[in-house]
């Protein structure tokens, strides 16, 4: 019973820990037009707002080895909760400083989190990680659909800058909760695995969490604009984007209940691909007529991506301490690959006026990503059974 309890006290630091990991990039896109006006930022600059944090999240991820021999798991997560808290408060601070410095801290801080809360998984929750890799991904979803929807309600009594602050709080409250829970981490072996074995074997990897995750910053902090630009509130938009991120909470939770039960992914990547694309079909052909349809296409193609990516990333670790090394390198390569997505479609809105190109081309990323999906075969049972000892 008490291990029972201990798994699920870490299952709840996990998800009040995930929680913080998209508020700071997901209340901007709701808010972009007014704080565009406000700061006087180009699509171009105001493309920084997420593009920089995500390039960071990639960059902070490629020093996981060196963040954990130095904070170790404990410490190396409390200092990101603790740098989210500060960027966005640092929003309070009127013009373009307040905003892209608080994108800088708010990439390094998610970016030691995303790094080191996936060890924290894989020594806790052993040959369950699937699962709780579910609910971590779902929370981190979770806490974008919060704070795109409550955004706009908190800007229209308080402000904008108030508004983005306000995500600072959640921070602080798991803070103390994180460093009690996690007291007892067990430290891990110093000696990091030999990088170029985890580059070989991340490569693809990289890749297709790369390719994924931006199709996720990319509707993250394009697609309320989109539908402001055809006539929708910013509420309204706000709305949509929180419904859209509700339901990749959906697909997280469904990823979660039952992965552990396919030990083949690939049949779930492929059906969570199709769904993707079907969504960004519907949001160039019919964007007002069928809203819904392209909502829960989107939604649950990117909800089921995110957590499916890292869970067959984690497939492939052998020990907690590899886990990290592979996740980081992974999530490092894949953010910087990510980060490219919205920058290039705030240029092509900002040459052509418009953000179908952009829809179109995350289209045919997809079926890049189809053949990627074929790759990623289960484990040989030796590499599996090493992995559960």
């Amino acid at each position: 019973m008490s291990r029972t309890v201990s798994l699920a006290a870490c299952l709840l630091v996990v998800v009040l820990a995930g929680l913080n990991l998209r508020p700071a990039l997901a209340s901007i896109g709701p808010l972009l037009d007014a704080l565009q006006a406000s700061a006087k930022l180009s699509d171009s600059l105001a493309s920084l707002l997420t593009s920089l944090p995500v390039l960071l999240m990639g960059l902070g991820a490629l020093g996981a080895a060196q963040l954990l021999r130095y904070f170790g798991v404990r410490g190396g997560v409390a200092f990101g909760l603790l740098l989210i808290a500060l960027a966005c408060a640092l929003r309070l601070l009127p013009g373009q400083v307040g905003l892209l410095g608080g994108a800088v801290l708010a990439g390094l801080g998610i970016a030691a989190c995303q790094a080191l809360l996936p060890v924290f998984i894989r020594q806790r929750f052993g040959a369950r990680v699937g699962g709780a890799m579910g609910a971590y991904s779902t929370a981190i979803m979770g806490g974008a659909v919060l704070a795109s929807v409550a955004s706009p309600w908190l800007a229209k009594a308080w402000g904008e800058l108030p508004a983005l602050a306000f995500w600072a709080l959640p921070a602080v409250l798991a803070l103390p909760v994180w460093m009690r829970t996690a007291k007892g981490a067990a430290p891990l072996s110093s000696a990091a695995p030999a990088f170029s074995g985890i580059a070989r074997r991340g490569s693809w990897l990289a890749l297709f969490f790369g390719l994924g995750t931006g199709a996720y910053v990319l509707v993250l902090a394009w697609l309320p604009p989109y539908y402001t630009a055809l006539g929708w509130t910013p509420a309204q938009a706000g709305a949509l984007l929180g419904g859209l991120t509700l339901t990749e909470v959906v697909a997280g939770l469904l990823v979660s209940a039952f992965i552990d039960r396919l030990p083949d992914r690939r049949p779930a990547l492929l059906l969570a691909i199709a769904l993707l694309l079907g969504g960004l079909v519907v949001l160039v052909m019919w964007p007002q007529q069928w809203v819904l349809v392209a909502m829960i296409g989107l939604g649950l193609g990117i909800g089921a991506l995110f957590p499916l990516s890292l869970i067959v990333t984690m497939d492939r670790a052998r020990s907690p301490a590899e886990a990290g090394a592979l996740v980081g390198f992974v999530q490092g390569v894949g953010y910087l690959i990510a980060a490219l997505f919205p920058l290039l479609a705030g240029l092509a809105r900002q040459s052509m006026a418009s953000l179908a190109p952009a829809w179109i081309g995350m289209a045919l990323i997809c079926l890049v990503m189809l053949v990627l999906a074929s790759r990623f075969a289960p484990p040989r049972p030796l590499e599996r059974q090493a992995q559960a000892c």
